[in-house]
């Protein structure tokens, strides 16, 4: 992968499984050295907690983000041992702040001390939302999927509905071409599913979120995290970074901290960032930490420029093989 023209990608909450990244700690001194930092930073040993916590508990955000952050720096590290550097990168939510740190703008110890931060105002957060709806736990503010329906045709229709009267519905997350996720409270989102449904939507999905994230009902996860962000220092980025509250490119380390705050509070234009990915024409863009989601969205978009997954050492050195032997990237199956 040496001298392509090649993107990282990082991956958000909901990609964490028991055991990710730990293969990269075994193979690389570097990458350990990654485990290592996180575990002195967090006041907790990140081997032990992905080594041993079951699915369940990875679920938790204030377990889940840096333990996230920390198998996707290690995918990192590792891919840059075997010679890929990046034109540019993104993250999807909790995936900017790897992606802060592959940018320049972040150090190592900073990414870390701003995941763990967050992941904790996050889960008090909910937990205080979830605490006032001890009766029925099913009224809680959450988040669903709308199916079936383009992010403009989704954004159009709330802003209507808002206009209207109807109260505490949000778009969250601009997905893809075909899938659009809101956050709001339990009564917000039930008239929203009639609403959607009766606008051609295909399926209104309830998502099984700990919280309504990207929306103004985390207001008190952002409070509690601004005194965080403005203890550490955002450096201007040494390569291409794109933002999810814009969908731009970041310009500086200054833009990089505002947006880091409004990201918990405003929508995620993935979409958007996407595009501005595709305009970059990469040969090839790598999913460099847990899971395959971000490949999927990719394919949404019907560019024909291949994701790869890289979050595994084999899945890396796989691709560093079929690259030794003169075989072009966009000649890959996509996996």
């Amino acid at each position: 992968m040496v001298e392509k023209k090649v993107i990282f990608l990082f991956p958000g909450q909901g990609a964490q499984y028991p055991g990710m990244g730990l293969d990269f700690a075994e193979l690389s001194a570097d990458a350990k050295k990654v485990f290592d930092t996180a575990s002195q930073i967090m006041g907790r040993d990140m081997i032990a907690l992905i080594r041993d916590s079951d699915a369940e508990t990875l679920k938790q955000t204030d377990y889940s983000q840096p333990a996230i952050c920390t198998a996707s720096l290690a995918a990192m590290v590792f891919l840059k041992e075997q010679g890929t550097v990046p034109i540019a990168c993104a993250g999807f939510s909790l995936g900017e702040y790897p992606a802060l740190y592959c940018a320049g703008i972040l150090s190592m110890e900073d990414c870390f001390r701003l995941t763990d931060a967050r992941g904790r105002a996050m889960q008090a957060a909910i937990e205080k939302i979830k605490a006032g709806f001890m009766g029925d736990p099913g009224e809680a503010p959450g988040m669903a999927a709308v199916i079936g329906l383009d992010p403009g045709q989704v954004e159009a229709l709330m802003a209507e509905w808002k206009n209207s009267g109807l109260k505490d519905l949000y778009a969250a997350n601009f997905n893809s071409s075909k899938q659009t996720a809101v956050s709001g409270t339990a009564e917000a989102l039930t008239e929203a599913e009639t609403r959607f449904k009766e606008a051609g939507a295909k399926r209104f999905l309830r998502l099984q979120v700990a919280g309504p994230f990207h929306s103004p009902l985390m207001k008190e996860a952002a409070e509690a995290f601004a005194p965080e962000l403005d203890k550490v220092q955002f450096r201007d980025p040494a390569i291409m970074i794109f933002s999810n509250v814009t969908g731009k490119q970041i310009n500086s380390g200054e833009e990089a901290k505002a947006l880091a705050l409004r990201q918990i509070v405003e929508a995620l234009r993935w979409t958007d960032e996407e595009a501005e990915l595709a305009a970059l024409q990469p040969e090839a863009l790598l999913e460099a930490g847990p899971g395959k989601v971000l490949q999927g969205l990719w394919r949404d978009t019907g560019n024909a420029v291949p994701c790869y997954a890289a979050g595994t050492a084999a899945e890396i050195l796989e691709l560093k093989k079929n690259i030794s032997q003169g075989n072009n990237l966009s000649n890959q199956e996509t996996k």
